[in-house]
């Protein structure tokens, strides 16, 4: 690869879902969350191949009381990022509660609290639009049938313009199940273009699926479709959900995700044009306006020519963390809404995580108090130093990769006071730990601890006491939630009881590429 090209994936670890805005010469994205917090990550970009996290817009997730324990695949799904009347905004539906809303002036902030659009199982992968040319606002969204036994249609609405209310109750615009060979129908990205009220969204699932087009000369229909983006012979699958962006130039450009198992739903951007030829199942599909060429000739693109935008520095979503004065980066997310002092700032460098009383303490899928991040997509090593400062008998804490089965190594207080090197997993199925090793002593309560990721996120785990790295245990693939792919995570807890149950304190985390 040169300089004049980029390579696909261009953000290699999972941002769920992302969809895209322009303000002038930026260019911002956001993300699935799900039940994590802070929420509704903001990354920001010049040249739509490097970015950088900027910060989020949602500091916890509501109602508050469904968010004290880890839901790891509710919460945030599918939001859409737009600008309209100067304000930044974000639209979301949590599958169990409805269709949410936040705006803001600047990217940063402030965010408005959520507001309840909305309300309704089921509702999900909502989209805005403001139509400068008529004046009125309007709202698609689909559907998960998890929840509300319906799937495979998108929803239209008409919706307030100050974006606070919906003004009819919804008409079904897309029924895919009349469309031969299409199901699953989802995360519908609504735009105007050329006269044309435009629908990109995908259908066929995520593994397997394919992004489609459809358009419309008004917003209720009926619409017109076309597939423009399908895996053929390539190795990216799905490939599923993102947005459209026009640069200040006119060059088109499309972000969408592939679903990459344990390294959850990565980003990729493809060069997207306007054609007049094709075809679709309506012959009124040549009667004027174009459709969109995603990728080369609707195969996504494994390299490609930079947008024409000025030249930018590499850059990438930080991952690496000194922890000064006891702050964790952008970066990190608790897998719960967070509670006081679970983290305490102080003078120096280092994470200082205080043990958490749990009964979940066997089962770190189930703590709140989780402090994660995206596992890297490629091949890489992770490193972390701790000192475990209880002295709780049975405080314990480590470093996690996270999904529906799980492996952490780390320390643990034994009720003679002395400090062990554990090493722990749980297969998906079970309710608790097993020991992946035979725990040795850490003479002074310190360990360096590591996880050597390779292909196939599998993790090679090894420690350090004090008398230089050992592996310990076998090897642990590692696997994603259902919705979410594994995280890397930073975790502090303690038995049941009374009283201060003390703290552990991480150092130098470190993500190193293999």
């Amino acid at each position: 690869m040169n300089t004049e090209t980029y390579r696909n994936p261009i953000l290699d670890a999972d941002w769920s879902d992302p969809d895209v805005v322009r303000v002038g010469d930026d260019f911002y994205l956001t993300a699935s969350s799900f039940g994590r917090a802070p929420g509704l990550p903001l990354l920001h970009s010049r040249d739509l191949v490097n970015w950088t996290l900027v910060g989020h817009a949602l500091e916890r997730l509501e109602p508050a009381a469904e968010f004290e324990r880890p839901r790891h695949d509710c919460g945030v799904w599918a939001p859409s990022l737009r600008y309209h009347d100067e304000r930044f905004w974000i639209f979301w539906g949590d599958p169990d509660q409805g269709i949410f809303q936040v705006n803001a002036p600047e990217i940063r902030g402030p965010w408005t609290r959520p507001h309840l659009l909305k309300a309704g199982k089921g509702l999900i992968d909502p989209c805005p639009l403001w139509d400068d040319e008529t004046g009125e606002a309007y709202l698609v969204h689909a559907w998960a049938k998890s929840r509300s036994g319906i799937k495979n249609r998108l929803t239209g609405h008409r919706m307030h313009p100050d974006g606070t209310g919906l003004l009819d109750e919804g008409k079904v615009i897309v029924d895919a199940d009349r469309i031969p060979g299409w199901f699953t129908l989802e995360g519908p990205k609504l735009y105007k273009h050329d006269g044309w009220y435009w629908i990109l969204a995908p259908a066929g699932s995520v593994e397997t699926g394919w992004q489609g087009a459809f358009r419309s000369r008004g917003f209720f229909g009926p619409y017109e479709e076309k597939i423009v983006l399908e895996q053929k012979d390539t190795d990216v699958n799905g490939p599923h959900q993102g947005g459209w962006v026009r640069t200040a130039t006119g060059e088109d450009w499309f972000l969408h995700f592939q679903q990459r198992g344990a390294y959850g739903r990565v980003v990729h951007l493809q060069p997207m044009r306007w054609s007049h030829g094709g075809t679709s199942r309506s012959s009124a599909a040549e009667s004027g306006g174009g459709w969109p060429v995603l990728g080369d000739d609707g195969a996504p693109v494994a390299e490609h020519r930079r947008p024409d935008l000025p030249p930018q520095p590499p850059a990438a979503p930080a991952t690496d963390d000194d922890f000064p004065g006891g702050r964790y980066g952008r970066q990190w997310q608790w897998t719960a809404n967070p509670g006081d002092g679970w983290a305490t700032q102080h003078s120096g460098d280092g994470l200082r995580l205080t043990c958490v009383r749990s009964s979940d303490a066997h089962d770190p899928r189930k703590l709140p108090s989780v402090l994660t991040q995206r596992l890297p997509g490629a091949p890489c090593t992770v490193e972390v130093e701790l000192r475990l400062d209880s002295d709780e008998p049975g405080a314990r804490a480590g470093l996690a990769v996270l999904g529906d089965a799980f492996g952490w190594i780390g320390l643990q207080r034994g009720t003679d006071g002395t400090a062990h090197l554990v090493h722990r997993f749980a297969e998906a199925v079970a309710d608790a730990e097993r020991d992946a090793a035979h725990p040795r002593l850490a003479p002074e309560g310190r360990a360096r601890l590591r996880i050597e990721i390779g292909a196939g996120a599998r993790c090679r785990f090894s420690a350090d006491t004090g008398d230089g790295f050992r592996p310990s245990g076998p090897v642990f693939a590692a696997t994603p939630w259902r919705w979410v792919g594994a995280l890397l995570g930073l975790f502090a807890v303690a038995p049941t009881g009374q009283g201060h149950a003390g703290a552990a304190t991480f150092t130098r985390f470190r993500i190193s590429p293999s």
